[in-house]
């Protein structure tokens, strides 16, 4: 499918074409109406390319939305099918963060490492909306029990972290009297001494709508609620039988289309092994490990804006953040996974693990009754027979199949969602001698190009901010901030030509109005509530069922039906979670958490 905010190719920018704005060069999104089944007819309703495709992409998370945006941005015909929604697996199940992953340096994974760290600024500067930088506390205490690192192997691994990775804006490590300072402040009284150093956030789930968007703004064909069924080697092309499905049941079937391809590239995450058997009927050994990821959301746990990094008795290490203002983040876990992946969930037993590590930090004891949401997803790691799953690596394996004059095709496994610009470099580089020569952007053209929303300075959040109240003063200022936060410089095309808070639409809780629905529905494939409140936001914390199931009606009512009146807005305030919700109403792609 061609999304909407798609250029032709001879608009495509140059290298050397100085970026604009592009709240300028996108057309303006229409006025507000209901949100209804016509706008899904409609994109529904598309005309695949009839010539054979150069890549087709099976897995829309992080990885294979990522080669997408790279290879349409180089000029290569490109279709991304995806069987659920966008980012609906392990891409928006990660910690959310883009780092170096100071635990990998005990596991020798130098150059893994380093690529990570001189990534975290190049995609900071791509998407400074979503990105942004944290300082990680890291407290230690050689008498905390079992799993201690000693300091002088702390002060190395931290020393390394610094200088391995090129870093120009991030602060540098620092020690810490936590007895003094306020990050000591929520910690048992043990621990005096402590490190701080950088590493920065991502809102994951934006981060893969958001590479799909660029894809198909450079020519790409997008495809949600699209699974690709079977892929046959026809001559010097796959053909690929794609299947319809219907939200996030990847049992059932719709109307079937076939699309020819030269390549094809397997970055179904999760389910790079039963696209291996199933659709490619490939004999060769999937080497994947799938891993199980946990975290938990509880209320906020202390007031300062400092991220905690914690050892645990048993050797792995878990992070706390504050998350969504209000609350914080805790996890994650690490363990072998048996079972269909669409059904992961974090366990009774994995809260509880969680939730004890947490308490032997923390003055005030963390209990699973205080978990308000939690989330799991399943790491698609290549399995280099490590023991444990902690240790198993991280870093990304591309298989090639390519027999003699036949059309090849590429297989991912493992991988970060920080590293996976890289890959998707890497991806395209074992592609390229079975491709047409590129027309369009010189390989690495990613890495000094903004993500849509971002094009504005790395530190230049609060000016955004600032321009957004100036265009749309009656915004409330935390609205404000969010529509910053989640679309940048697009914020403004969310407002569009309102000139008033009741000229964007209805209200569905939370400040999420419908001027903000239609835009993620014309522009970001959403279709459905958990979309919109899980995945192109985290709004799902502060609605209450009554008015998630509102959206959910409203999204797929037919386009004109009258409004049915106002939403029950008094059984839960906007600012408050739902407790005990967890992720399950949401549908659980390509790849592995940070």
């Amino acid at each position: 499918m061609t999304h909407p905010d798609s250029q032709p190719s001879a608009s495509r920018r140059s290298a050397s074409t100085p970026l604009r704005r592009q709240e300028d060069t996108l057309a303006p999104v229409r006025e507000t109406g209901r949100i209804g089944m016509d706008d899904l007819a409609a994109r529904s309703a598309i005309t695949l390319q009839d010539t054979p495709y150069d890549i087709l992409v099976i897995g829309g998370g992080i990885n294979g939305c990522g080669i997408a945006r790279d290879a349409a941005g180089r000029g290569w015909r490109v279709l991304l099918v995806e069987a659920a929604d966008l980012g609906g697996g392990t891409s928006s199940a990660s910690t959310k963060l883009i780092h170096g992953g100071l635990r990998y340096l005990e596991h020798w994974e130098f150059r893994l490492v380093r690529e990570a760290l001189q990534e975290r600024e190049v995609i900071w500067r791509m998407a400074p909306h979503i990105v942004w930088p944290l300082r990680f506390v890291l407290p230690h205490a050689p008498g905390h029990g079992k799993g201690q690192r000693p300091a002088w192997m702390l002060r190395l691994g931290l020393f390394l972290y610094d200088h391995l990775g090129g870093r120009r804006l991030l602060p540098a490590t620092r020690t810490l009297r936590l007895d003094r300072d306020p990050a000591g402040a929520p910690l048992k009284p043990g621990f005096r001494w402590g490190f701080e150093y950088s590493d920065c956030w991502v809102e994951d789930s934006r981060m893969v709508v958001l590479n799909a968007s660029d894809a198909a703004a450079h020519g790409a064909d997008v495809l949600t609620r699209t699974r690709a069924t079977s892929a046959v080697r026809d001559g010097d092309a796959w053909a690929v039988t794609l299947t319809g499905t219907t939200g996030t049941d990847r049992a059932s079937t719709g109307a079937t289309r076939t699309v020819r391809a030269r390549t094809l590239v397997n970055a179904a995450g999760p389910w790079v092994a039963d696209v291996l058997s199933n659709v490619l009927r490939s004999n060769a050994p999937a080497t994947v490990r799938l891993v199980q990821g946990s975290h938990v959301v509880v209320r906020r746990l202390y007031d300062h804006s400092r991220c905690y990094i914690f050892q645990n008795a048993d050797g792995r290490i878990f992070f706390a953040i504050p998350y969504e203002t209000d609350f914080t983040l805790i996890g994650t876990t690490d363990r072998d996974y048996k079972g269909d992946p669409a059904q992961v969930h974090a366990t009774e037993e994995e809260v509880a693990y969680i939730c004890r590590a947490a308490s032997e930090y923390f003055t005030k004891p963390v209990v699973p009754a205080d978990v308000v949401w939690s989330y799991s997803g399943v790491r698609p790691l290549y399995d280099d027979g490590a023991s444990a799953a902690q240790e198993a690596t991280r870093d990304y394996v591309l298989k090639l199949d390519a027999p003699p004059g036949a059309p090849p095709a590429l297989s991912i496994f493992g991988g970060k969602i920080t590293t996976y610009r890289r890959l998707a470099e890497a991806a395209l580089a074992r592609l390229a001698p079975h491709l047409p020569a590129p027309t369009g952007q010189p390989a690495g053209w990613t890495a000094t190009s903004h993500l849509p929303g971002g094009d504005f300075p790395p530190e230049g959040y609060e000016a955004e901010v600032a321009r957004l109240q100036s265009r749309a003063p009656f915004l409330p200022v935390p609205l404000a901030r969010r529509l910053v936060r989640a679309y940048g410089t697009r914020a403004h095309q969310v407002v569009g030509s309102a000139d008033s808070l009741a000229a964007m639409g209805r209200d569905y809780g939370a400040g999420l109005t419908e001027a903000e629905v239609a835009y993620l529905r014309q522009n970001e494939w959403a279709e459905a509530a958990a979309d919109v409140v899980w995945r192109r936001s985290k709004l799902g914390l502060r609605l209450t069922p009554a008015q998630v199931a509102a959206l959910d009606a409203a999204m797929h009512m037919p386009a004109g039906t009258p409004p049915d009146g106002a939403l029950p807005n008094d059984a839960l305030p906007n600012d408050a979670p739902q407790d005990g919700a967890t992720q399950d109403d949401a549908p659980q792609d390509d790849a592995p958490q940070d």
